[in-house]
C-alpha cells in the first residue's frame, strides 16, 4: 500500500474536504485521512450554505476553483438573495441544501479526483524533526509520511457533547472525539483553548401541524452559486417555515436553566455570541415575549427536520416539553435532543496568512481548529490551506488574499492578526471594502488569479473571459448609443422618471435608480438587439448594471483601497526586535512582538497597536 504522500489533509469536513481536492488537482500526491467516509462535509447543524457575507465566500470559493458552490448548487432545495431591498453590496445567496445528497456529492467528487487518496482512520500523532512536518500515525498504527500536513479536525479534538447534566464524549452526534494531537501540539510550544457551540433538536416532519405554520418559500427566479454554465438553478423548491416562541415556551425553558450546562459552570468553552442558544436569548433579552424560528426541512426525501434558532443544551425532556408548547409543534416527536459541543481550537494568531503554522514548517492549520465557526469559513480556509500547501512545496509564492480582494483575504486576515474570542463568523461588517467584494463579481475578482496557480481550468477560465468581455462591450454600447426623447418619453412616464428634454446617452438612463437595462431593453429595440446578437447572459447584464449605478462608489472605494495598500507593500524583517524601539507603546510592543506582523498594513490592524506606534515604525523603516 502506498504510504508516502506529498501533502496528507487530517479531517474530512468541509475545510478537509476543499484541502484535499483543491491540493490534488493542482498536482500535489494527496491523503486524505478521515473518521467515517460516509459523512465527508457532514451538515452537523443547519443543513443549509451560505447567507449573509457567507455567501460571498462560497461564491469567492466556486471563482478560485473550489468545489463548494457546485455541489450545493447540485443539491438546493430552495433558494433565496438575501437583502434585495438593500444595495448590492449587501445581497447575499443562501441555498437549503438536502445534507445527505450533499454530503454523497462531496464522496463522489474526492473519489473521482486524480492524485487524491482517501483513508479511514483517526490521527493520534504528528511527526515532526527539527520543526518540520513529517508524517503522521494512526490509531491503528499505521504510520505515513508527507512534505506537509494540513489538519481540519473541526470539533473533534478533545470534544465533548453536553445535554443538561449528561455528558458524552464526541467531535459530533454520533462520532467519537479525537485524542492524542491537542497534547502533542501543546508540548511543541502551540497554545490551546476550549470554545463551544451548538445545535438544536431534530424533529420528526410527520409530526409536525404545517397547515397552522407560515410558508416561507424559495425565490420565484432561483440563482445559483456556482459560475460554471452547465450548472442550472434548482427547479422545484422546498419550502421553509416560520414559527414563534411564547411566554408559555420560555418559562418551560426557564425550569431547566439549573441543569443547564451554560449556567451551571460545566461549559468552560466560548460560545458563539451572534447564534446563541435559546437558553442564551432569554437570559440576554428577557424582556422579549417571543422569539421568531425557521423549521427547515434537512432533504427531499427525508421527514427530519431542522429548528433554527432553538439551539439547546438543557436537559432533553425541557427541549421535548418546551417544543411542544409551540404553535404546530404540539404533537412534535423528536429524532434528537439539540446538545453543546466543547472542542480545541488553536488561537490563530499562531498561523501566517498562507495558514502554515509559526512553529512548525509545512504544518497548516484550516477551519474550526482556528477557531471559526459555518461550513462557509471552514472551505475557504481548507482551499487556502491546500493552495499553499502545494505552491510551498513546489517553490511557489504565497497565495494570500488582500482584505480589498476577498471576503476570504478578510477572514484570514482578521484571525491571524486579531485573533478570536468567540467563534469567528463572517458578518458584510467585517469588510472594510464592500462594494468591492460582491457576490456577483466574485469571478472577476479571483477567477484570474486561480488560473494564474493552476487552480482553475480552461473552462472556467473561458467562462471568465467570456463575462468579462460581454460586460465591457455592454457598458460600452450604453456609453455610445444615444437616445431622442421621443424615442423614450412614454416609458419615463410610466416609471414616474424625469422626462427627457434633449438627446442622452443610454449610460445616462441606466443611473438612474428606477430604471433597469432589461426594462430599458423592452422599449428600446436598439438595446434589446445588442443584448440578443452578442447572446449577453443575465448574469453579465446584471454585472453590468450594477458597474453602471454604483460606478462613483466603486471608484471612490477602489481609490481608499489603493491608498491603505501602500501599507501593505512596507514589509517588516520577521526577525526585527520591536522590544528595541522604546519609542513605541508597551502594548503594541508585546502584541507585534506576539503577532509578529508581515507589513505595516497589517501591524496597524492589531487591536492595541496605535496609529501613533504605526507613525513610528514609519518613521524607523524610512517612510
Amino acid at each position: 500500500m502506498k504510504t508516502s504522500y506529498d501533502i496528507i489533509v487530517v479531517g474530512g469536513g468541509h475545510a478537509g474536504c476543499e484541502a484535499a481536492a483543491a491540493a490534488a488537482r493542482m498536482g500535489s500526491a494527496t491523503l486524505l485521512v478521515t473518521m467515517d467516509m460516509t459523512n465527508f462535509a457532514q451538515m452537523s447543524c443547519n443543513p443549509a450554505v451560505g447567507g449573509v457575507a457567507k455567501g460571498q465566500i462560497v461564491r469567492e470559493i466556486d471563482a478560485l476553483g473550489g468545489q463548494m458552490g457546485i455541489i450545493t448548487d447540485r443539491s438546493t432545495i430552495q433558494f433565496r438573495m438575501l437583502n434585495r431591498s438593500k444595495g448590492p453590496a449587501m445581497w447575499s445567496p443562501r441555498a437549503q441544501c438536502d445534507k445527505q445528497l450533499f454530503s454523497s456529492l462531496w464522496r463522489h467528487t474526492l473519489e473521482n479526483t486524480p492524485n487524491l487518496s482517501i483513508w479511514q482512520d483517526t490521527v493520534t500523532e504528528i511527526i515532526i524533526n527539527n520543526h518540520i512536518v513529517t508524517g503522521i500515525v494512526t490509531a491503528l498504527g499505521v504510520r505515513f509520511t508527507a512534505r506537509a500536513i494540513i489538519l481540519t479536525n473541526g470539533t473533534f479534538l478533545n470534544g465533548l457533547m453536553h445535554v443538561g447534566r449528561s455528558q458524552t464524549e464526541g467531535g459530533r452526534s454520533g462520532d467519537a472525539a479525537s485524542h492524542g494531537l491537542s497534547e502533542q501540539l501543546a508540548t511543541l510550544g502551540f497554545e490551546v483553548s476550549r470554545m463551544k457551540t451548538g445545535t438544536p433538536a431534530r424533529i420528526d416532519g410527520r409530526t409536525i401541524d404545517f397547515s397552522v405554520l407560515e410558508a416561507q418559500p424559495g425565490d420565484e427566479q432561483p440563482e445559483k452559486f456556482s459560475y460554471h454554465t452547465d450548472i442550472q438553478p434548482v427547479k422545484e423548491q422546498s419550502p421553509c417555515y416560520l414559527v414563534y416562541t411564547s411566554e408559555e415556551v420560555h418559562d418551560t425553558l426557564r425550569t431547566g436553566f439549573a441543569d443547564s450546562p451554560l449556567f451551571n459552570g460545566t461549559i468552560k468553552g466560548i460560545g458563539p455570541r451572534y447564534c446563541p442558544s435559546i437558553e442564551d436569548k432569554l437570559r440576554t433579552f428577557a424582556g422579549k415575549d417571543s422569539h421568531q424560528l425557521f423549521l427547515e426541512p434537512e432533504g427531499r426525501d427525508t421527514h427530519e427536520y431542522y429548528l433554527n434558532g432553538f439551539s439547546s443544551s438543557l436537559p432533553w425532556n425541557v427541549q421535548f416539553e418546551a417544543l411542544r408548547k409551540i404553535r404546530g409543534l404540539e404533537n412534535a416527536q423528536l429524532y434528537r435532543p439539540g446538545y453543546a459541543i466543547e472542542y480545541d481550537f488553536f488561537p490563530p494568531t499562531q498561523l501566517f496568512h498562507t495558514l502554515e503554522t509559526k512553529l512548525v514548517r509545512n504544518l497548516y492549520f484550516a477551519g474550526q481548529i482556528n477557531g471559526t465557526t459555518g461550513y462557509e469559513e471552514a472551505g475557504a480556509q481548507g482551499l487556502i490551506a491546500g493552495i499553499n500547501a502545494h505552491l510551498s512545496l513546489n517553490g511557489g509564492e504565497p497565495f494570500v488574499l488582500r482584505r480589498d480582494e476577498a471576503y476570504i483575504g478578510v477572514l484570514i486576515d482578521d484571525l491571524v492578526t486579531k485573533g478570536v474570542d468567540e467563534p469567528y463568523r463572517m458578518f458584510t461588517s467585517r469588510a472594510e471594502y464592500r462594494i468591492l467584494l460582491r457576490q456577483d463579481n466574485a469571478d472577476l475578482r479571483l477567477t484570474p488569479l486561480a488560473y494564474k496557480i493552476g487552480l482553475a481550468d480552461e473552462k472556467r477560465y473561458a467562462t471568465y473571459t467570456q463575462k468579462k468581455s460581454a460586460v465591457e462591450s455592454l457598458i460600452s454600447y450604453v456609453r455610445e448609443q444615444g437616445i431622442a426623447p421621443e424615442e423614450i418619453q412614454d416609458y419615463l412616464k410610466i416609471r414616474n422618471s424625469a422626462p427627457l428634454t434633449q438627446k442622452r446617452k443610454l449610460f445616462d438612463l441606466i443611473l438612474r435608480n428606477e430604471i433597469t437595462i432589461y426594462d430599458l431593453a423592452d422599449h428600446f429595440s436598439p438595446l434589446k438587439n445588442f443584448i440578443q446578437e452578442r447572446d449577453i447572459s443575465d448574469e453579465a447584464v446584471g454585472e453590468a448594471e450594477i458597474q453602471i449605478k454604483y460606478k462613483g462608489y466603486i471608484e471612490r472605494e477602489r481609490f481608499i483601497a489603493d491608498k491603505i495598500l501602500r501599507l501593505e507593500n512596507i514589509r517588516i524583517n520577521p526577525e526585527f526586535d520591536f522590544n528595541a524601539l522604546t519609542s513605541l507603546s508597551m502594548e503594541a510592543r508585546q502584541k507585534l512582538t506576539r503577532i509578529r506582523p508581515q507589513t505595516i498594513g497589517q501591524a496597524s490592524r492589531i487591536p492595541g497597536v496605535s496609529p501613533a506606534d504605526i507613525n513610528v515604525l514609519l518613521v524607523y523603516f524610512g517612510r
